[in-house]
């Protein structure tokens, strides 16, 4: 089977994963376009994106010629029709809520070429939960990065039982031009492989916490200096986002119907007071410009939760 030959690149929604996939595809050499309805969302992409290749060349990752070519590459609009119209390869990167996915993959159907391949970047949701809203269900996959994505290496690429040899292979083919490791899952299942292993470890980490076994910070560091993780649990739920958490979470109770799948009390409370994590300044840690200034004092630590389920 040929490949499909992929020349433009549309990354939909502009937020912490979009502008850097945006990015490494810009850096790949490919013509991308990094789409959201928020103006304000694409300026602080490309802010963001500026201060990254900045520190890049200062370090030198990259050279200063790379890093305008780059750019070069890239565009920024609010217009869907417009970026949509003419390109070969889209990543959904928006929300982590189905029906927002699915509304969007019924649009980009509409809007794209019918070679194009459309992926979405989410975890959680499979992709044939959106190939039904769309008339080339051979053509769609997840392609699941991982954040910060330019920092990560890891793609797990997964295909429904309708997406296309072809699709895989055109896919895979992408991830190695931009400098990224893809590998490809054959069956669908909510969270793949890395999520389910580190959903499961979150799990365990929150209630262990929540009866009191230790404080966040003794955990993270036990999973850090004995499991050799560079981040323990707490640390990544800052890093990802305690919301992100707190929808997948909710979209793997919805599946399952088993309450261990449920979002803890911990995680529900974070959301609630809007301290999501670096984002935010205020997690389980806290931030200064998005790097760790020390220990916070939780609403609920060890001994509020001991003895509760």
């Amino acid at each position: 089977m040929n490949e499909i030959r992929i020349e433009r690149v549309l990354v939909v929604g502009a937020g912490q994963m979009g502008h850097q996939i945006a990015m490494l595809c810009a850096l790949g050499g490919y013509t991308t376009i990094l789409q959201d309805v928020s103006h304000e969302s694409l300026q602080k992409a490309e802010e963001n994106l500026e201060n990254r290749m900045n520190q890049w060349v200062d370090q030198r990752k990259i050279t200063k010629e790379k890093k305008e070519e780059a750019f070069a590459h890239l565009t920024f609009t609010n217009n869907l029709e417009e970026a949509a119209h003419d390109v070969d390869f889209v990543i959904e990167a928006i929300v982590e809520k189905l029906e927002a996915k699915r509304e969007l993959f019924q649009r980009l159907d509409l809007l794209t070429p019918q070679h194009a391949i459309l992926a979405t970047n989410s975890s959680t949701i499979v992709n044939s939960l959106l190939a039904d809203m769309t008339e080339r269900p051979d053509r769609i996959c997840n392609m699941h990065f991982f954040f910060p994505p330019l920092v990560m290496d890891c793609v797990e690429v997964v295909m429904s039982e309708k997406t296309s040899e072809e699709t895989v292979e055109t896919v895979l083919a992408f991830c190695k031009q931009i400098n990224r490791t893809g590998l490809l899952l054959r069956k669908e299942i909510s969270g793949f492989v890395a999520n389910r292993i580190l959903g499961a470890i979150n799990r365990e980490a929150l209630h262990l916490y929540e009866e009191g076994i230790a404080d966040f910070e003794e955990i993270d560091t036990i999973v850090k200096k004995a499991l050799g993780h560079p981040l323990g649990p707490f640390e990544l739920i800052d890093l990802s986002g305690a919301d992100v958490v707190y929808n997948v979470m909710e979209l793997r109770y919805a599946e399952t119907g088993n309450s261990w799948d449920k979002p803890s009390i911990t995680i529900k409370e974070k959301v609630k007071s809007g301290n999501l994590g670096r984002k935010t300044g205020q997690g389980f840690y806290s931030y200064s410009g998005g790097d760790f200034v020390g220990k916070n004092n939780p609403r609920y630590n060890s001994s509020s939760f001991r003895g509760r389920t």
